[in-house]
């Protein structure tokens, strides 16, 4: 996918001469991120998050009132409270790579936003501990040659490409100033990221290696993804889901989640020919939006966009089951026509994509005979349906042997549901790799 062109309006006149023209060229060729688009540049997701609302709202099911809240760990710090507003400000957001390369590109979003957001300056650096970069990498970031860009109600900015060296799974600082004031406009934002980030003291303050730290929040504002240019063996792959996909109840700040020991492997065992894009939100559902919009709505979005996508990992649908209780819609069919629907999409762009059985979740807050009578039928869809392209068992790689319905306990956190970062190893250790080799940069036929 290639950065907006900037726009060049036209003479108010029907015939226009070759001199105009000409000098529109040579405008749009002026600008460093155009010029140095090239039809051969294959662009690749290194980073991606799935991103909502500041200000969604969402009501928890009947069976959450009926049921008390597990008790909280012992050890359990309560995370920062999620920003509602910036202004004047400098984010300093802490994302970690996939793939490595030499030339970079970042995708802001005001997707949520109800009025156009300014980017005052914005820079990309290695990050070397906690808030401090390397200012010895830092790099500003340009919008059609310029350092400030602003973002419509609803759209996304692509950075200008820019020569900027960083490694497979490294830490970079991504800086963002916001020069104006939110309020009353949607922060569109990631919640639970599981990484410290940074907010300064008001002004500019981006690229400096100590950033005057006002507080912290352990959530991503305005980033959509981090994209690089590799050869054109590089691929990607989605990984579509909900909370566990996310890594809820993984130790912070250690890139703990199922998709980042997933991608190490994939690094190891490769040399890194593959992208892996975490596309997960706490509380997603597959039919109807709550925490963020649903599967179906986002596919577009979080998946088909993506530069350089080859491959697709769905696991989603427990918390349909979770949040119906006893309730017989939405049914295991329904489910299962919704995981239809997101195959049909993703085999018409081409990609491959792969199904992941539910896990365990009885004991859950949620968790109900019934709501367990469709997870099965789910699972045994999943397996036997052969609509797929390949199968990932989560479910067997985590569930006790002696009890088939519940996960081993060195994998349960405690709430039933999530996993611990042993459980999450596990579910990476468990996915054939020959799943996604690719072929003249494309999935291998099925």
């Amino acid at each position: 996918m290639k950065p907006p062109t900037p726009r060049v309006n036209a003479p108010r006149r029907f015939l226009l001469s070759i001199a105009p023209i000409g000098a529109a060229i040579a405008v749009l060729l002026s600008y460093p991120g155009i010029h140095a688009q090239g039809e051969a540049e294959h662009w690749v997701g290194t980073w991606a998050t799935a991103v909502v609302s500041s200000q969604q709202t969402f009501s928890l099911p009947p069976i959450f009132q009926q049921r008390p809240a597990p008790p909280p760990q012992p050890a359990a710090t309560p995370p920062p409270q999620p920003l509602q507003s910036i202004s004047n400000q400098t984010l300093r957001e802490i994302v970690h790579t996939s793939i490595g390369g030499s030339r970079y590109r970042v995708v802001f979003t005001n997707a949520f936003g109800t009025k156009p957001l300014t980017i005052g300056a914005a820079h990309i650096a290695a990050r070397t501990s906690e808030a401090a970069i390397a200012t010895n990498s830092a790099k500003p970031l340009m919008f059609a040659g310029k350092a400030s860009t602003t973002i419509p109600v609803g759209a996304v900015m692509f950075s200008d490409p820019i020569d900027f060296t960083a490694q497979p799974f490294a830490d970079l600082a991504i800086d963002v100033y916001v020069p104006g004031d939110t309020t009353g406009s949607p922060l569109t934002m990631h919640n639970g990221a599981l990484q410290t980030s940074y907010v300064s003291e008001p002004g500019n303050h981006t690229g400096k290696a100590q950033l005057p730290l006002a507080r912290t929040v352990t959530n991503w504002y305005l980033l959509a993804r981090v994209e690089l240019i590799a050869p054109p063996s590089v691929g990607a792959v989605v990984t579509l889901g909900d909370s566990i996909t996310d890594g809820t109840s993984s130790t912070p700040d250690t890139n703990h989640r199922w998709p980042n020991y997933f991608a190490e492997r994939f690094g190891s065992a490769s040399g890194g020919t593959m992208g892996v894009l975490n596309l997960g939100i706490g509380g997603n559902r597959l039919l109807s939006d709550g925490l963020g919009i649903s599967a179906l709505a986002r596919f577009d979005r979080d998946v088909a966009t993506q530069s350089g996508v080859t491959h697709v990992v769905l696991l989603e649908g427990i918390n349909d089951i979770g949040w119906a209780g006893d309730e017989a819609s939405p049914t295991a069919a329904d489910l299962i026509a919704a995981h239809q629907q997101l195959i049909a999409r993703a085999h018409a762009r081409g990609l491959k994509i792969f199904g992941a059985t539910l896990t365990p979740f009885v004991g859950a807050r949620y968790q109900t005979d019934v709501g367990e009578a469709k997870r099965q039928e789910i699972n045994r869809w999943i397996r036997t349906g052969g609509a797929y392209d390949g199968v990932i068992d989560f479910d067997a790689a985590v569930r006790d042997p002696n009890q088939l319905t519940k996960a081993l306990p060195v994998y349960d956190p405690g709430d039933h549901l999530h996993f611990t970062d042993a459980g999450y190893q596990k579910m990476a250790d468990t996915i054939d790799l020959n799943f996604f080799k690719l072929t003249a940069g494309r999935p291998a036929s099925r």
